[in-house]
């Protein structure tokens, strides 16, 4: 990180946020969601129409047993469940950003993949018919109804209110939909809300960054990325943007000791650690910068 008397980022206008593992916690959400719909779904008559059938409700508790070794006990597999939806997500965005810009009759939006591949991952996991279609979109959608992490709100009104004043924006692989519910969920209180389906292109590819600066109407050095995952913000800086990196548990996607963790040190503009405050700590951060 640069130590020079004037920081790039005195010059920022705009800061455009990642959202999922960045601005939400998503992890904790979707696990919550999974294990009160499964729940609901155990706690069916089984003499109701859509209860699981006795294969299902056995290979549930066989799943509660062999990860937590309590048949009553669900959180362990759910996780991986969890985990593994969302990996599939990554690889999806990181499939269709090689693409580049596409238009809008094969544009593919991450509904319509969080759905797919739910429906693939319950069926991966033998539990196919466990859902209903309604309970099956129903699920599917929890990727609208993500809490935020706890220093968001606050920080995000601040980094908009004076005496900073600046654009706060998504940056998202989402899609309109869901990043419209998103943000009214969470009172999260963004300005503008950019998205893969609105830019027609996926992170990380470098239209995606350079479409967001253009419709802010600034030069790619006056938005600063602000990113959880460092690979996110490799990217924005290719194309000029300035970067943050904000920690979160668990979101790193690059291993602790790879060796591309440690060289961005040099290039990051600001590096806040997982305890520091997130948001909130960078508000305290671009003040100091700007005084």
């Amino acid at each position: 990180m640069s130590s020079a008397a004037i920081s790039p980022l005195a010059s920022v206008k705009a800061l455009t946020f990642d959202v999922f593992g960045t601005t939400v916690d998503w992890r904790t959400s979707v696990i919550n969601e999974i294990k009160q719909h499964i729940d609901q779904k155990l706690n069916t008559d089984v003499a109701k129409e859509g209860s699981p059938s006795a294969e299902l409700r056995e290979r549930i508790h066989h799943l509660n047993y062999k990860n937590g070794g309590n048949p009553e006990a669900s959180d362990g597999w759910i996780r991986s469940f969890a985990d593994a939806w969302r990996q599939s997500y990554v690889s999806f965005v990181h499939q269709q950003a090689r693409a580049g810009l596409q238009d809008s009759g094969s544009f593919k939006t991450t509904d319509e993949h969080l759905y797919d591949s739910l429906i693939q991952l319950l069926d991966e996991w033998l539990l196919k018919g466990l859902f209903i279609p309604s309970e099956l979109k129903s699920l599917s959608l929890v990727w609208h109804r993500l809490a935020p992490w706890s220093d968001t709100v606050d920080g995000l009104a601040k980094l908009a209110a004076p005496p900073l004043g600046l654009v706060t924006a998504t940056l998202t692989n989402g899609n309109i939909e869901l990043i419209h519910n998103l943000n009214k969920f969470g009172d999260l209180g963004f300005q503008r809300l950019f998205c893969a389906e609105l830019l027609k292109s996926y992170k990380p590819a470098p239209e995606t960054y350079l479409s967001a600066a253009r419709e802010l109407g600034l030069q790619p050095s006056e938005v600063a990325m602000v990113a959880a995952h460092m690979s996110d913000l490799a990217a924005a800086r290719n194309v000029g943007l300035r970067t943050v990196y904000v920690a979160r548990k668990e979101e790193e996607w690059w291993s602790a000791d790879d060796e591309r963790l440690e060289q961005a040190k040099d290039w990051v503009d600001i590096w806040i650690k997982e305890d520091e405050g997130g948001f909130v700590e960078l508000t305290k951060r671009l003040t100091e910068l700007r005084a």
